[in-house]
């Protein structure tokens, strides 16, 4: 059922783009909205691709079965175990479709409560995401943590937009999915366009933190663009606090098992999307 790229052609020319739901599994409002939208939707012009990300992982129900689909967009070297893995299989499967389109929007959420909706995207995407029903632009992902699908469209020179609609468990996520869905599709001009630009906050993440042991412990729960006074401790990783810099917005912060988690990211508000 979710093998497949499923193609919708209008009847005028027109740019083609492409819309990914369930690169992981487990987050289910991208794979919602698609179903109650497909069936009524019509492209006046141009090609919309639309396509489940990780089929296994959403049977299965699980963020991804054998290795992170999201980090699989990078022309590194990737271990032999890696390259056997379905999900890097599925990425270079993807990539041929992405290939064909000039603009991505992979949808996503969270799995921490009280999470907001975000959009992630770098400057090329202002006059897309301008009418996303989202009042929150994050850029600078590129550099901190590459291999996303977003990721991959940029470094082709296409737009790659990647759409957190909030946490994962909450059924507002599938209506913000949806009408982001219908604002890309206008934005992009396949549909008729009668939006207003919204009126956005930026922030710019300009720092990953991987944890260094096998025990990063978190100094207390953080929500989504927390803000974090600088020298306050966010948490111990092995014996060795580890403290906020500068005044900062955290992001995705949870504790670590391994060597090499991705434990937390920092931000800090701009001016504009940059």
């Amino acid at each position: 059922m979710f093998e497949e790229i499923i193609q919708l052609k209008g009847r005028e020319k027109g740019t083609t783009s492409i819309i990914l739901v369930g690169v992981h599994g487990d987050e289910k409002c991208g794979i919602e909205a698609l179903e109650k939208i497909l069936p009524i939707l019509e492209i006046k012009r141009g090609i919309v691709l639309f396509g489940y990300g990780n089929p296994r992982a959403i049977k299965a129900n699980k963020r991804y079965t054998e290795a992170n689909l999201n980090r699989m967009f990078i022309d590194e070297n990737f271990t032999p175990k890696e390259k056997e893995s379905y999900e890097y299989q599925r990425a270079q499967f993807l990539k041929n479709y992405l290939n064909k389109a000039d603009a991505l929007l992979d949808i996503h959420a969270s799995s921490i409560p009280n999470s907001r909706a975000f959009i992630i995207c770098e400057a090329n995407a202002g006059e897309i995401v301008k009418f996303f029903p989202v009042n929150l632009v994050v850029s600078g992902f590129d550099r901190v943590e590459p291999g996303g699908t977003d990721y991959y469209m940029n470094t082709k020179g296409k737009v790659g937009i990647c759409l957190e609609c909030g946490y994962m468990k909450d059924p507002q996520t599938t209506r913000v999915a949806e009408k982001s869905i219908f604002a890309f599709l206008k934005a992009r001009g396949h549909v008729n366009n009668d939006l207003i630009p919204e009126r956005q906050l930026y922030i710019q993440m300009f720092k990953k933190y991987f944890a260094k042991t096998d025990k990063f412990t978190l100094s207390k729960p953080f929500e989504n663009f927390e803000v974090v006074e600088a020298n306050q401790p966010i948490g111990i990783d092995g014996q060795e606090e580890v403290k906020a810099l500068k005044r900062s917005q955290i992001l995705f912060a949870h504790n670590g098992t391994k060597i090499g988690d991705e434990v937390f990211l920092l931000g800090e508000e701009k001016e504009s999307l940059v």
